[in-house]
């Protein structure tokens, strides 16, 4: 299921700071003008390097038709980032897939889980309200479980702290369970220059989620959840891991092994950010049935239900099965 969540008051540990950074908005505007100009330039070399060799040959290429393709696709590029900007990154959609699987207990049937994703909660800087409407969207759902695969932020820790009344107010049966995507361990952070900087950043921000949102982070490990009858559901987590050629090399910290160690004999999710993690270690490869995971957001942009991700990606979008194995690959809620 694919949802996103809402508004706060500057709360959250003292040791997290809230502070300016650059906001999406902001990226967006800056991303949109400097593409612009680009773009417009590609038609006038052209026209350039055509007048040369027209002086050199004797003939003369006229300007108006480079100005005007100029002009066309400045246009063009400008009208699909408007969109994107004013409408495309406030919408939620709500994918509700039926799963089945014969290790699944009867006592676990209807058992609801939300599955969310990517939050990057910069996003939303000039519409905090939003991530109230995802979390209203969410509860709404009444889950037993709200699975989060990862990227919170994108890339400081204090992107989360104006959210966090909002985000503590996620309710589920069994809570919110999370794991830690790329974004996550601050490798693109300003602040946190050095690997023992980062490192204590990234386990204030594990705290962070933990003691200040109650959510539950698994870091290469496994909880189970026990319902009245006492059937299990194993809940596995990983670390940011992609173990593969596919997509692009961020951080490595995944341990596959030593998550699954303990976990019980009922029926088993793995949570995983990267979902080529899935084709690399998961399928085949052991007996998890099924695998959630984020991470590629389709690359932000769908043409007649085709993404750019497709072409570092095997899986980007949606759910796959291979066997009696599953994975599902959750878009996203930010940007």
């Amino acid at each position: 299921m694919a949802v996103n969540p809402s508004i706060p008051t500057l709360s959250g540990p003292s040791n997290l700071q809230y502070s300016t950074h650059m906001t999406v908005s902001k990226m967006m505007l800056l991303f949109s003008f400097v593409t612009g100009v680009m773009i417009a330039l590609v038609p006038h070399i052209l026209w350039l390097l055509s007048s040369i060799v027209g002086r050199v040959g004797g003939f003369r290429v006229s300007y108006p038709p480079f100005g005007w393709s100029a002009l066309g696709l400045v246009l063009l590029f400008w009208t699909v980032m408007a969109y994107g900007y004013f409408i495309g990154r406030w919408r939620i959609s709500t994918s509700e897939i039926e799963y089945c699987h014969n290790s699944i207990h009867e006592s676990f049937d209807g058992f609801r889980i939300v599955h969310i994703s990517d939050l990057h909660l910069s996003t939303f800087d000039d519409r905090p309200e939003h991530v109230q409407k995802i979390v209203d969207r969410i509860n709404a759902l009444e889950p037993d479980l709200v699975c989060f695969t990862g990227d919170m932020v994108t890339t400081g820790v204090e992107e989360a702290v104006p959210y966090t009344s909002m985000l503590k107010s996620l309710k589920s049966r069994y809570g919110v369970v999370s794991v830690l995507g790329n974004h996550d361990f601050l490798i693109y952070s300003h602040t946190h220059r050095t690997h023992s900087e980062r490192e204590n950043g990234v386990n204030e921000f594990v705290d962070y989620q933990k003691n200040t949102l109650g959510w539950k982070v698994l870091r290469n490990e496994n909880i189970s959840i026990t319902d009245e009858s006492g059937s299990t559901i194993s809940v596995i987590g990983v670390d940011n891991i992609n173990g593969s050629e596919q997509g692009f090399r961020t951080i490595e910290r995944g341990d596959l092994s030593r998550a699954i160690t303990g976990a019980g004999d009922g029926f088993r999710i793995l949570l995983s950010h990267d979902p080529a993690h899935w084709s690399h270690q998961v399928v085949g490869k052991t007996d998890i049935p099924l695998t959630l995971s984020g991470h590629t957001h389709a690359a932000q942009i769908k043409l007649f239900g085709w993404n750019p991700s497709s072409l570092m990606f095997d899986h980007t979008d949606g759910r796959y099965d291979i066997g009696d194995q599953t994975l599902y690959v959750n878009i996203g809620l930010g940007c």
